[in-house]
């Protein structure tokens, strides 16, 4: 009788501990949870305590997020929304702009017309768009690949007379060195949305929003600013990409983006800056060079930050974070946290401190 009683306690403790298990963020049985795309608000959720964090680190981190002018804030594990809040009057149903975190949707969208046979990331942007798109000499220009785009290694001077620019036009669109020879954070990437609308002959909302947006239940729109086209949308729509980007381009049953095209983006692209894919940044990786500079920094953007975590960083400190290791997408939207940034600042090292605090 104490032998089966024995035998009946081990297996209740297996069984308990086994559904403890099932809470962890990196445990491989939970299902991957994806919202409905119906326009519904459903989005299924799961406790700071089911995961077994510090509870006693939420606050900090809010109170932090709330100081340096944050709108929104989302953590998911597994899909599913850990933490959801707004700020400083910022709604769930109110529109934010990406800045350059939607770089990133224009790489995911060159990945879909490549699949779909509209293009080769290995074409000459001109055999699209034509030739005179840059003041280059031709035989310079025609060097230039849709892929030196996704990489930022155009070659195209950043600076116009001296002033970093993101003006596209062609007169701004100066000889530096050959394509493939340097790397700089530049605007003209935006010249793969013309190649995009070009070669599938849409404009470049409507494909992008057939193919991408409509797919996976997004909100938003392009919207012209200056010399940019910026997405503007909702902080889940954002995480919605998020989830699309921690399962490599794959919504619950239909694969959106090719999974190979994915990993390459997510990937260092070149050997000049090791922690740039295709218009993703990329923690972990040795050295990285930052926006309108050409020097060379040693170790990861974020130390603090995960070692396979890759980014959509804009300017004034739009963010998506994924982590695969974690199974964690995190958004933040906001007002720039400091002083204005094109996409990489001092706020990452010390928020991942304290999103790091919670789960440690």
């Amino acid at each position: 009788m104490k032998k089966r009683f024995l035998l009946l306690t081990i297996l209740l403790t297996t069984i308990s501990c086994s559904k403890d298990s099932s809470t962890s963020p990196t445990n491989p049985t939970e299902t991957m949870y994806y919202p409905p795309i119906d326009g519904s608000t459903t989005w299924e959720t799961k406790s700071i305590s089911s995961l077994g964090w510090n509870q006693n680190a939420v606050q900090p981190l809010l109170d932090y997020l709330e100081l340096k002018h944050s709108k929104s804030f989302m953590i998911l594990v597994n899909g599913r929304i850990v933490m959801e809040n707004y700020f400083n009057s910022h709604t769930a149903t109110t529109p934010w702009y990406w800045a350059s975190a939607g770089k990133t949707l224009t790489s995911t969208m060159t990945g879909i017309a490549q699949e779909e046979g509209y293009l080769s990331i290995d074409d000459k942007v001109s055999t699209h768009i034509g030739t005179q798109w840059t003041n280059e000499p031709l035989v310079k220009e025609n060097l230039i690949t849709c892929r030196n785009l996704l990489s930022m290694t155009s070659g195209i001077d950043d600076y116009v007379n001296g002033v970093y620019s993101d003006d596209v036009s062609p007169a701004s669109l100066n000889y530096k060195a050959d394509s493939g020879t340097r790397w700089a954070y530049s605007n003209v990437y935006v010249k793969l949305q013309d190649v995009i609308a070009s070669a599938t002959g849409q404009t470049w909302s409507a494909y992008f929003n057939t193919k991408l947006r409509d797919k996976i239940g997004m909100t938003g729109s392009w919207i012209q600013s200056d010399n940019n086209v910026v997405y503007w949308s909702t902080t889940r729509s954002m995480a919605r990409f998020g989830l699309l980007a921690l399962n490599k381009g794959k919504w619950n049953t239909t694969q959106i983006l090719n999974e190979a095209y994915f990993n390459a983006a997510t990937s260092t692209s070149q050997n000049i800056n090791l922690s740039y894919g295709y218009l993703w940044w990329l923690n972990g990786k040795a050295s990285y060079h930052v926006p309108q500079s050409q020097l060379q920094f040693n170790g990861s953007i974020i130390p603090s930050g995960p070692n396979d975590m890759f980014m959509a960083l804009g300017k004034n400190d739009q963010k998506i974070y994924v982590i695969p290791s974690k199974k964690m997408v995190i958004i933040r939207m906001g007002d720039a946290a400091d002083s204005s940034n094109l996409a990489l600042s001092d706020f990452d090292e010390t928020l991942w401190t304290k999103i790091a605090a919670l789960y440690q």
